[in-house]
């Protein structure tokens, strides 16, 4: 990846980091990621990680990966170590710079009783639910708490108080004193802290009151000497907030925030409370379910981290939400493996193909290219013998006009092998064709044309049935069936497409497949892009998971 900025991939937040470099605003660019530890990262998290990531190595600055750790009943160590894992197989690395929220708990604590001491912030005795029906609406302003202007060293007790476990989940709450009329509802004297006991995954028992994210998001990029806080449109309307514990606080550094268009995807959800959902009712097998559009996800089903930063520097930043067809992201996929995957030959509904007239103790090696385009990427010898695997779909009893695959005295070449004619078809008892009973030309070794100059149009995959791998291969489609599955009055789980997966056992392999290892992306010729299933293969028994078609083949099969 270049380190450089790439000016076919400029946005305006680039244009704001140029202007404020040129201007001397800053001297050098600190960025940062800050994920909630509550779930996997999933596709629409890869945007934002490659514009924060990208920006810091572009301009030769550094960005922090931070946890936003203030809400211990969701969050778990897994999700802390799931997300380092994905960020540093997406590309980046954040060096030294790894943070959490919790590291600022006693700041964000001792700027929270200034707050107070000020005259800037109150205890509120006020249920939730009566805060947020006194919030009041755009059209009009709030009601004040009747609590809104007790004492500060009441405040300041009561606060105390909170911390040292006092009161009961609820019962209390800090707010900042702005304005209960101000248009923008946030600053209708938001929240600070809430109290809940819960377990911490970091700091154990020590706190049972947490500060909500608008109050300790700023102040830690603030101590981190963060330049540019970047973070998606819906906080927009949270920048005046946002700017206003800045002003009021003595933080040793003044970051600005910006806000850029979430990524959307057509055939999925992103919310990572839906996900879960999922994962917890079992519609899918985890959270790396290669349906899911996790990181670990898609990482399991094949794609490569490359096609996935390509696909967010096609999409590019901007401040206008748009959704972005899936099939922009398997084409970035396809693009990157039809570059990087070594071709193999694979059966995936095997009919038995005996070529009669060749010897029946005799095995050759026929020599394959690994990649058609790319020389340097060798070539691969692969067992030729009398019984062989093709596909069923490559052969047809009655076929129709223009029809170049096997049939009844049709002939074929096998792909770097020979040319094969089928002389009879065998049936079971169900009439299904079980076996072709072929003969091949000795001529036309490797595949080359006869030396009577005749041609076939049609060349088809085969697979050795004496030396062939079994194996299992996952079919996996889009989770949804509809476009925009949030959209309408029904629930979203209505639309799961009952043909997200399919599962094919007795598939048959060339041999090299099966040292396939775990992670290992492949095109399996003329059927699309697979890899090894890095959770369930086992050594002799291979999984395989198809990571995208050849072709974009959903369009058509929805018409």
């Amino acid at each position: 990846m270049s380190d450089s900025p790439d000016k076919a991939h400029r946005d305006f937040i680039r244009d704001i980091i140029d202007e404020d470099l040129a201007s001397g605003r800053h001297q050098s660019i600190v960025t940062r990621f800050p994920p909630e530890p509550n779930g996997y990262l999933h596709i629409g998290h890869a945007k934002s990680i490659c514009l924060n990531f990208g920006i810091a190595r572009e301009y030769g600055g550094r960005c922090h990966l931070r946890f936003d750790d203030t809400n211990p009943s969701k969050e778990e160590q897994e999700y802390v170590d799931s997300i380092q894992e994905d960020i540093r197989w997406l590309g980046f690395d954040w060096g030294e710079h790894l943070y959490f929220a919790s590291d600022y708990f006693e700041q964000l604590y001792d700027w929270a009783v200034q707050l107070i001491r000020d005259g800037k912030a109150y205890v509120d005795e006020q249920s939730a639910e009566e805060i947020r029906q006194t919030r009041g609406s755009l059209t009009e302003p709030g009601t004040p708490s009747p609590w809104r202007d007790r004492p500060a060293e009441e405040s300041l007790d009561l606060f105390t108080r909170m911390r040292a476990g006092e009161f009961a989940d609820g019962e209390r709450v800090l707010r900042a004193r702005i304005d209960m009329a101000h248009p923008n509802l946030n600053l209708r004297d938001p929240v600070l802290y809430r109290i809940l006991h819960a377990h911490h995954h970091r700091t154990g028992d020590r706190w049972c009151i947490y500060p909500m994210y608008d109050y300790a998001h700023g102040q830690s990029d603030a101590l981190e000497h963060i330049t540019h806080s970047i973070c998606t449109l819906e906080f927009e309307n949270h920048r005046p907030l946002y700017d206003w514990f800045i002003d009021n606080l003595p933080v040793p550094a003044r970051p600005r925030q910006y806000e850029f268009a979430r990524l959307n995807l057509t055939y999925t959800v992103m919310s990572k409370r839906k996900l879960l959902q999922l994962v917890r009712e079992g519609h899918v097998a985890g959270w790396d379910d290669p349906r899911m559009p996790t990181l670990s996800g898609l990482r399991r089903r094949g794609y490569p981290a490359e096609s996935i930063r390509n696909f967010c520097a096609t999409i590019g930043v901007t401040k206008y939400q748009s959704t972005n067809d899936f099939v922009l992201l398997e084409n970035a996929v396809r693009d990157v493996m039809n570059r990087t995957a070594a071709r193999r030959m694979a059966v995936l509904d095997p009919i038995r193909v005996t070529i009669t007239n060749y010897p029946e103790d005799q095995v050759e090696e026929m020599e394959v290219a690994n990649h058609p385009e790319q020389e340097s990427a060798g070539t691969r010898r692969v067992p030729f013998c009398r019984d062989l695997y093709i596909e069923r779909d490559d052969f047809l009893e009655e076929p129709p006009k223009g029809y170049f695959r096997l049939s009844p005295g049709a002939e074929v070449r096998f792909r770097s092998a020979y040319f094969i004619r089928c002389q009879e078809v065998v049936k079971d008892a169900t009439g299904t064709v079980v076996e072709l009973r072929c003969t091949y030309d000795p001529d036309t070794r490797g595949g080359q044309n006869p030396p009577d100059g005749r041609k076939v149009k049609g060349t088809i995959h085969w697979v050795s049935a004496r030396h062939a791998v079994e194996a299992e291969v996952r079919l996996y489609d889009r989770l949804f069936s509809a476009e925009n599955p949030d959209a309408g009055e029904g629930d979203f789980l209505d639309h799961l497409n009952p043909g997200s997966l399919t599962v094919l056992k007795g598939c048959r392999l060339e041999p090299a497949l099966g040292s396939a290892e775990p992670g290992e992306a492949f095109q399996f010729e003329r059927l699309g892009y697979f890899c090894v299933d890095a959770r369930d293969s086992r050594p002799g028994a291979p999984v395989f998971n198809r990571t995208v078609g050849l072709r974009d083949s959903w369009a058509k099969a929805q018409k």
